[in-house]
């Protein structure tokens, strides 16, 4: 009987036929063999779950030496982007994410660089604000807001958790609504018009609660932003304080000169 190969974990992008290397470039070849790899995981050519051949067969495919190869799966490991597994190869595991700084939300962002994000609703209530949201909201802590708390997920794997408040009166979103779109487009869905916002983006060590839900091994590094937005007529409608893992995500900024 014939065996049949099982292709669902095979890559529509193939590393050995589509890699090129110049053995003239002093770019090392290692670094051109892995940036090529890191392109396509950030494209979505190479998805999670993707195999590749291992290293003596892609050695020889593009024609370098398995120590060279080595260092490129090896560099690509450090990053986060590949595992290898015994019995199965070299895997992509995730795209790391690089997100641009402006007055969008998380879900928008990354539907736009095909991250096919999810999310799981925790917290979906009303309630006194503490302290911190109350003076960010411009209230006292005897008024009510509504309070979200949602997991983020790009491509399967847990980005972000989010605590969003918001004064009550503004929206009442279902869970199911907020498991299918960004609180942003819900917002605007809702006639808010956002017009600005300052954000403060800092960086601490995950808890163990934060860690279980991210994935994350206790006391990673995580990405934390703190939010305050304002409507056209300058109301604040909503203050959010996130934390991202640091080994999946960074924040984009364009710096410019004097004009």
């Amino acid at each position: 009987m014939t065996a049949v190969r099982d292709r669902s974990q095979e890559p529509s992008w193939d590393p050995a036929r589509q890699i090129s290397v110049d053995h003239r470039s002093p770019v090392p070849l290692y670094f051109q063999v892995a940036s090529q790899i890191e392109e396509a995981i950030s494209s979505g050519a190479l998805p999670v779950g993707s195999r590749l051949d291992n290293e003596i067969e892609l050695a020889g495919n593009l024609g370098l030496s398995r120590p060279t190869i080595r260092q490129a799966i090896g560099s690509l490991v450090d990053k986060g982007l590949v595992v290898r597994k015994r019995g199965a190869g070299t895997q992509v595991v995730f795209n790391h994410v690089k997100r641009s700084l402006g007055l969008s939300s998380l879900y928008d962002d990354l539907s736009s660089i095909d991250q096919r994000p999810t999310t799981s609703v925790l917290v979906n209530e009303i309630r006194n604000p503490p302290e911190e949201a109350a003076r960010a909201l411009g209230l006292s802590e005897e008024d009510e807001v509504r309070h979200l708390e949602r997991v983020r997920f790009a491509r399967g794997e847990p980005i972000a958790r989010m605590h969003n408040y918001l004064p009550a009166a503004l929206i009442s979103p279902s869970d199911e609504a907020l498991a299918e779109r960004g609180l942003y487009q819900l917002l605007r869905s809702a006639g808010v018009h956002l017009h600005a916002a300052q954000q403060t983006i800092g960086a601490r060590s995950a808890t163990d609660d934060e860690a279980d839900l991210l994935d994350e091994p206790a006391g990673a590094a995580l990405l934390t932003m703190q939010r305050i937005t304002h409507d056209h007529t300058g109301t604040i409608v909503e203050y959010g304080t996130h934390v991202y893992r640091a080994s999946r995500y960074t924040f984009d900024l364009t710096l410019r000169g004097d004009s």
